[in-house]
Parts: C-alpha cells; sequence; structure tokens
C-alpha cells in the first residue's frame, strides 16, 4: 500500500518566462529606477495569537520568506521591501483597527491578507475604502469578488471553481476504479454552500454520480447521521470543506463507526499541521483537492522557496511546509512583480499592474480577471495527501521528494 518517494531536484529558479519584464521568480536586481526612496512598505495583520494563529503564523513565515528572497535579490527596483504586521487575533473587526493604525502610522504601498475568507474580506473592505492595493491569499471564496465589485482587490489563489476542476482531475487519475460514488457534506456557509454547489456542476454528466448531499453547521459535534446515511449510499468518497477542529472530529467518529470511504477530500480541514498531531496515523492519507501549493510542485520560486525555509533556525532539512507557506510566498511574488512593473508606488500604478500584467510564481503562471480573481482555467490547485504524517503532492504527478503516488483506495482506519 505505500508508496516511495520519487526524488529529481528541479532547476533553481527560471528566468524568462514571465511576461512581467525582469520579474522571473520573485524579484531580482533591475535597471530602472523607481520614484522614492528608502523600502517599499507593506501593511498586513495576521492572527498571532487567537484560535487562527497556529495557521496565521504559517501563512506569516511564508510572506517573510517571500520578502527576505525579494530583498536578498537586490529589491525591488533597488528598494527593500518592509512588511509590518500587527495581530488581529483571529477578529474582523480587530483587523480593521490594526489596519487603520498601520496606514495612518507608515506610508504603505499596499495591503496583504490576513488569514482565513473573514479576515481577508475584513482587509479588503478597508483597502477598498482607502483605494489601496490589496492581496490576498488563503481566500477561496469567490462571492464577494462577484458581488462587491472590487477596484482593489486581487487574490493570487485557488477559488471554488478552481478547486471542483481539480478535484474531478484528480479523481480522473485513480485506479483501479476512480470514486465513482461521491457524498457531499455542506458546510453550511457562504464558501460551504458555493464550494458544494461547484462540485456538482463539476461533477454533473460525467461517469460519477453524487449520491449524497446534506448540510450541516461549524462545531458540529456528532457526525453520526451524516456518517450512517452516507454509509447507506455506498458512496466511494466524501467529498467537504469543513472548519479543521470540525474535519478532525469527522474523522475521529468516521473511525469509531467503522466507516472506511476509499477517499476522503477534505479541503482546508486537513491543512494545518495541527491535523496530523492530533489525529496521528488516524490522519494518514486524507486528502485535500484545495491546497494551493505543496513543496512537490515544478514551479517558479519552489526551489528556492524550500532552500529558504530548510535554512531557518530550527528547522530540519527534512522538514515538510505546509501549503499555506508557498501559498503566501506566491502572493509574495504577485507583489514584487506587479510594484516592478509599476516602477512606482502610486496606487493607481501598481493597481493597473495587477490587472494588466502576468505573474509567474509558485502557484503558477496567470493574470487576474476583472473581479481581481485568477482568471478561469488559469491556476489548478495541488492536490495532496497525508503520507506518514506529513502532506504531500499527488497531483499532478512530479519527480520530487515532496510528491508520492495517491494510496487510494485508502487503507481502513484500523489497519494504519
Amino acid at each position: 500500500m505505500r508508496k516511495s518517494r520519487r526524488f529529481t531536484r528541479r532547476a533553481v529558479l527560471q528566468t524568462g518566462g514571465a511576461t512581467v519584464a525582469g520579474a522571473a521568480g520573485l524579484a531580482g536586481c533591475t535597471t530602472t529606477t523607481s520614484s522614492g526612496e528608502g523600502p517599499i512598505k507593506i501593511g498586513a495583520t495576521m492572527p498571532k495569537t487567537g484560535p487562527l494563529s497556529a495557521t496565521g503564523k504559517s501563512v506569516l513565515q511564508g510572506y517573510e520568506l517571500g520578502v527576505e528572497h525579494v530583498n536578498n535579490n537586490g529589491g525591488v527596483n533597488g528598494r527593500e521591501l518592509e512588511l509590518i504586521v500587527k495581530d488581529d487575533e483571529g477578529e474582523a473587526k480587530t483587523a480593521r483597527t490594526k489596519l487603520r493604525k498601520i496606514v495612518s502610522n507608515n506610508d504603505v504601498a499596499m495591503l496583504w491578507g490576513s488569514f482565513s475568507s473573514l479576515l481577508v474580506t475584513a482587509g479588503s473592505a478597508f483597502a477598498e475604502q482607502q483605494e489601496l492595493p490589496f492581496l490576498g491569499s488563503t481566500f477561496a471564496y469567490m462571492e464577494p469578488h462577484e458581488e462587491k465589485d472590487y477596484e482593489w482587490t486581487f487574490a493570487p489563489f485557488m477559488k471554488s471553481r478552481d478547486i471542483a476542476r481539480a478535484t474531478k482531475e484528480w479523481f480522473d487519475t485513480l485506479q483501479p476504479e476512480p470514486p465513482r460514488r461521491l457524498a457531499i457534506w455542506e458546510l453550511n456557509s457562504g464558501w460551504g454552500n458555493e464550494m458544494a454547489e461547484y462540485w456538482m456542476d463539476t461533477f454533473e454528466g460525467t461517469d460519477y454520480e453524487v449520491v449524497f448531499r446534506k448540510k450541516y453547521s461549524v462545531g458540529t459535534s456528532d457526525f453520526a447521521s451524516l456518517i450512517s446515511q452516507t454509509k447507506s449510499k455506498n458512496a466511494d468518497a466524501v467529498l467537504s470543506n469543513p472548519v479543521p477542529p470540525d474535519g478532525i472530529t469527522a474523522v475521529r467518529q468516521m473511525k469509531t463507526q467503522g466507516f472506511n470511504p476509499k477517499l476522503i477530500n477534505f479541503v482546508r480541514a486537513s491543512d494545518p499541521r495541527s491535523w496530523s498531531s492530533a489525529l496521528g496515523d488516524t490522519g494518514n492519507y486524507v486528502g485535500s483537492s484545495g491546497v494551493g501549493w505543496l513543496g512537490g510542485l515544478d514551479t517558479t520560486g519552489t526551489d528556492d522557496l524550500l532552500d529558504l525555509y530548510h535554512g531557518q533556525d530550527g528547522v530540519s532539512k527534512d522538514a515538510v511546509p505546509i501549503d499555506v507557506v508557498g501559498d503566501a510566498f506566491g502572493l509574495v511574488q504577485v507583489a514584487a512583480q506587479a510594484l516592478e512593473t509599476a516602477g512606482s508606488t502610486e496606487n493607481t500604478e501598481i493597481q493597473n499592474a495587477l490587472r494588466n500584467e502576468r505573474f509567474d510564481t509558485v502557484l503558477g503562471d496567470f493574470g487576474f480577471d476583472d473581479t481581481g480573481m485568477p482568471a478561469q482555467g488559469e491556476i489548478t490547485p495541488a492536490c495532496g495527501q497525508w503520507y506518514e504524517g506529513d502532506p504531500m503532492l499527488v497531483h499532478p504527478e512530479t519527480d520530487s521528494e515532496y510528491s508520492v503516488d495517491t494510496v487510494y483506495p485508502m487503507p481502513p482506519f484500523d489497519d494504519r
């Protein structure tokens, strides 16, 4: 059942692939000079404390590694980036208050989002009011883009439509027979409802069948009914996007109730390192078709990110970074390339660069559509699976020590 890791080191940061002049990877030395002197200041909040702090710290780690890489390579048009970060404690109101303080006390060129859709949209609303360019990661929810007429908000991150497409592309590769009978556990929230609809639309009219779909609420402590009904429908795979505590609870109860689907696809819930620490071997082989980035990807800047990650104090050479580290690093790549193209810290010049350029990043090569989302079909999330306590890339297949073949069907919980 276990698969061996495939290993081939990729070429270091390629040049010439980006359409942003001189900005392959993050942003290297350039021959142009921007107006202004001193560092380019960027503001952000992050949950350094509170219930979201564990993953928030990983997002901040990605930001800091990205800024380090930009500055180590000459900055942007000769100017270093300076990231100013305040603790939003995981609260939207606090995020807005802290951003207001940052902007009042500093001449910032742009703002970067916090962790989670709730906090990202809070920061976005403030940036729109201030007419400041805003980049938000960990923000798959599409409806705000479609309904709020964003002018200054851009999300270099996979969206619900991308996750649904990646789910089917991944499932199509599974042998000897893909998980044809699907159960959708629909989180009763804005993004949960949206994600369920995109899964339904993606699999409709195909060789797959959604045999069960039912809503549940954030904070659900008893999944017995969902589990028994899913078992009665003989579902091969369970698809959902629970918050991490609920996903952990659900998997524990699957084990105790003897429910062993061929695949569990828990977007978001299985992202943080706390998944493995809470579940141990029970959490192995649970997958996600919405992780954005994983270390096994063959994309611009991935090798550089891994080198920086392993160069940190206290990080072992075989440590595997979780997805949000790379997602955040990719946001920094977009910011650096946009600033370089703008040649200025003027808000409208940066806005124009974000609207009109393409960006070559660890997440892939893409541009933004009119709503500030990656253009449809241009960004495909990595699909990952927990393997021996680490988040590993399973789709697309690459030659990397951070890539494994999908363990499918998953072994029964009692055999792990």
